[in-house]
This record gives structure tokens, C-alpha cells and sequence, in this order.
């Protein structure tokens, strides 16, 4: 089932925003005088067709929902009427050819912007960035951060939430050797530290570089009692309940529920024998854990979640939400936030500063999709912010094929005062579909190597 709801969850994101994307090449093209002659979503063999308006235009849902397109009439295509040659795209000013180029990648920020101003509107409960227990022999621990400390700003830029944090530490991690950062102790008072990012070696995935960095976010002392059993997970089958306590792991005690996070996290696909006290008597269950992919690594997974007392992580959270200018101005920042940062990283995979494992596939575009949809419209709102906005710049590439292609084509037009041939347009679309199939491959390797853990 969880397979599933994933493969729905990333076909209605892919169907949302690959219509949104279209609608700007349509609307625009509508409004420059241009004939559309099929409105497409998805390729291959149609599953819907229907034809509506004055033109006649087709429009189609298809069978293969990884993009579209909307074909324009083009005297480069197919012969036009003389009484419709006006209507020709090919033979439209620069400009409005390029207004209608650039209007899906414009749509897609533009989508965006509105997804986090719902997000403002509805309003969202976020996670301050505090921290916990921090890692030895990291950045972290060689900078002073202590357990407790709250970060408020990283190389310049506010940490509000961990969200906010992460995308802060990505922005400086990845080019300079020692960032500032702001603090707040447990005391109150705030310190200012430097983090020498070079102590984490070689910079590896965005997703990973808080973990590189030493810092994980604090968690109160909890006791070491189940509060839920996964259904079907490696506690559950081995017979534990809600409500045990586990006393020991291998013969060695358990005070706390962190202890017992750091067992299971070391010991991915082992047998562990777990002491558990149910109704005031012991007893011991050996339970062979689940291994998974987390944060670049691969750790154990016993299926347990800890009883939490009320009230317990009231100081990790405040509530965010916005009026209508707050939401505006919070759909744009986070629009601006997201694709300068999306530049950043995509420049420095290019000259070799950041890995290439941050390219994603549709394998882990749809694990999120299903991951943020079971969370709710508003974690499901971001994550479709985010892929517009990535949608967005990577159709403003300058690979033939893609919308920065062809602006590429305008813009040598405008510096010759005539087109290229069509001869060199035809090769650079040779071009252009070579590039687009290495980097879908380059990023399916990827899916398939955190799928299988390599």
C-alpha cells in the first residue's frame, strides 16, 4: 500500500506541475495571437482527448505522466495555411516567441510562490533548532556547540526553524571553509561560534550535511517505554507491545530512550536480545532488525515509537501563520530562498564542489511525494514548491530541447539579426537529447543507489 500511495501521490505532483508549466506556454501563447493546435499532459498514447474553442484545440491527458507539451501551429512542422501564416509561432517577433518560451518555467515560480502562501495562510507548526547531543570528532564538537544550544543564524542568514537551518548551512557549507554562527545557550546568552566545515570531509548530498556537520536536533530525556508498535515491523513480529520497558540490549542497561536509538541504529540486520519488563516482570526476546537507508547511511529499525509524556517537547515548537501580506511576502522570500539556493548547488555540482548524488530521480521524487502527502496538504504544498521551483530552473538550462535551449537560440538570433539554420538547430536537438538522457540516467543511478543502499 505504501508503494502505492507513493506512485498516486507523484502522479498527481508530476500532473500539477507539468500542467502548470504548459498553462504558461498556452496562456501566453493564446495571448500573443498564436494558434495552439494540442494542450498535452503526459506522452504517448492518449487516455483522454477532447477538443474545445473557437481553433478547435486539442487537448489530451496521456498515458506517460513524466511531462508534456503544447504544440503551437509552426510552418517548421507542417504546412500552414496562407490566411494562418499570421498565427504561425516561427513567424511571431523575437519577443513574443520568448514571452512564450519563458512563460512555463515563469509559472512554474510563480506556482510556488501561491503553494507557500497557502502554506502561510493555513499556518504551520515548526521545529526550532535546537540542538542535541552533538557528534564527536565533528565541526560541531571541535567549533564548542553543547547540547541545548539554539541556533539562530548561520553565515549571516536567520535559523528560525531547522528547515530554515539546513537550507542556511547548504547556502555556506559548500564553498566556504569556516562559517559563523550564532547561538543561544540554555543560559540565555548567546555566543558566537565559527563551524571549519573542511573537519567533515568531502561535502557529499545537501540532505546529508547537517549530519557532517555534528548537529542533530535535541530530543527530551524519555524513558526507555514503547508507546507504539509498528504494525508488521521487527518488534511487533518478535511480540513486543505498547507499554514495555526495555531494561537492557545484549546484557548492557537502558536508562534512557536515546540509548536505546543507538543500539538499534548500530546494528542494522543483526539479532539483538532485548530485557523487557511488562507488568512488573522481565523477560528476555531476541529481534532480528530491519535495515534502512537514512541520511547517506545505512541503520537499524526495530518499528517502535517512545511513550511521550505532555507536554514534553512544547519548548521545540512554535506556531507560524500569516495574514495575507505576511503570506505574500512569505511565498515570496521562500520562492526566492529555495531557487537561489537550488543555482547554488546546481553551479557546484557543474565545477565540482558539490556531489552529484544531489541529483534526484523519479524513485525519490515519488518516496517524498508519498512521504508529504500522508503528512497533509501542507507538508504536501512544500514539497510541491520545492520540485516547481526545481522543474522551473532545470527547464531554464541551456540544453537544446529544453526552454533554455531555445532561449539560447533567441538570443544568438537577436546578436545576428537572423535565425540559425535549421541544420544547426537539428543538431543542437541531437545534442540537447543526449545531455537530457545522461542526466535522467545519472539521476536514476542515484534513486536506485539509495534504494539499495550503494
Amino acid at each position: 500500500m505504501g508503494i502505492l500511495w507513493s506512485i498516486l501521490a507523484f502522479v498527481v505532483a508530476i500532473g500539477i506541475l507539468v500542467t502548470v508549466h504548459e498553462f504558461g506556454h498556452f496562456w501566453v501563447a493564446r495571448r500573443a495571437g498564436i494558434k495552439v493546435l494540442r494542450f498535452s499532459v503526459g506522452f504517448g498514447r492518449p487516455l483522454l482527448r477532447w477538443r474545445r474553442g473557437a481553433d478547435r484545440t486539442e487537448y489530451v491527458i496521456a498515458a506517460i505522466p513524466l511531462g508534456g507539451y503544447v504544440k503551437m501551429l509552426d510552418e517548421r512542422e507542417a504546412e500552414v495555411p496562407e490566411a494562418e501564416r499570421h498565427r504561425a509561432f516561427n513567424v511571431q517577433p523575437l519577443y513574443k516567441r520568448t514571452a512564450v518560451v519563458l512563460a512555463g518555467p515563469l509559472f512554474n515560480f510563480l506556482f510556488a510562490v501561491l503553494a507557500y502562501m497557502a502554506i502561510g495562510l493555513l499556518g504551520t507548526v515548526e521545529m526550532r533548532p535546537v540542538l542535541g547531543p552533538v557528534a564527536e570528532n565533528t565541526p560541531a564538537a571541535e567549533a564548542g556547540f553543547q547540547e541545548g544550544d539554539e541556533l539562530l543564524a548561520i553565515g549571516g542568514r536567520e535559523t528560525p526553524t531547522w528547515q530554515r537551518t539546513a537550507m542556511a548551512l547548504v547556502d555556506a557549507g559548500f564553498h566556504r571553509a569556516d562559517i559563523p554562527v550564532e547561538v543561544r545557550g540554555e543560559d540565555g546568552r548567546a555566543r558566537s561560534l565559527v563551524l571549519d566545515m573542511t573537519l567533515a570531509g568531502e561535502i557529499g548530498r545537501a540532505d546529508n550535511l547537517l549530519a557532517q556537520a555534528g548537529f542533530r536536533p535535541w530530543t527530551p530525556a524519555l524513558d526507555p517505554v514503547l508507546g507504539r508498535v509498528v504494525d508488521d515491523g521487527p518488534a511487533a513480529r518478535a511480540g513486543l507491545m505498547a507499554g514495555d520497558r526495555i531494561v537492557s540490549v545484549e546484557g548492557e542497561p537502558v536508562a534512557e530512550w536515546r540509548e536505546l536509538v543507538e543500539w538499534i541504529e548500530h546494528h542494522p540486520g543483526e539479532v539483538l536480545t532485548l530485557t523487557i519488563e511488562r507488568d512488573g516482570r522481565q523477560e528476555t526476546i531476541d529481534t532480528r532488525l530491519d535495515s534502512v537507508e537514512a541520511a547517506g547511511r545505512t541503520i537499524g529499525q526495530l518499528g517502535v515509537a517512545p511513550e511521550v509524556p505532555e507536554g514534553a517537547y512544547d519548548r521545540l515548537y512554535r506556531e507560524v501563520q500569516y495574514g495575507p501580506v505576511g503570506a505574500l511576502g512569505h511565498g515570496l522570500s521562500s520562492t526566492w530562498d529555495a531557487s537561489v539556493l537550488t543555482v547554488k548547488i546546481l553551479g557546484r555540482m557543474v565545477i565540482g564542489q558539490a556531489s552529484l548524488q544531489n541529483l534526484s530521480g523519479p524513485l525519490t521524487i515519488g518516496q517524498f511525494a508519498g512521504d508529504t502527502a500522508s503528512l497533509g496538504v501542507v507538508p504536501f504544498l512544500g514539497f510541491l514548491a520545492i520540485v516547481s521551483i526545481s522543474l522551473g530552473i532545470i527547464n531554464l538550462l541551456p540544453i537544446p530541447i529544453l526552454d533554455g535551449g531555445h532561449l539560447l537560440y533567441f538570443a544568438v538570433e537577436a546578436v545576428r539579426g537572423k535565425p540559425l539554420s535549421e541544420y544547426a538547430q537539428a543538431v543542437g536537438q541531437q545534442v540537447g537529447l543526449l545531455m537530457l538522457f545522461l542526466l535522467m540516467g545519472l539521476a536514476f543511478y542515484n534513486d536506485l543507489a539509495r534504494l539499495f543502499g550503494g
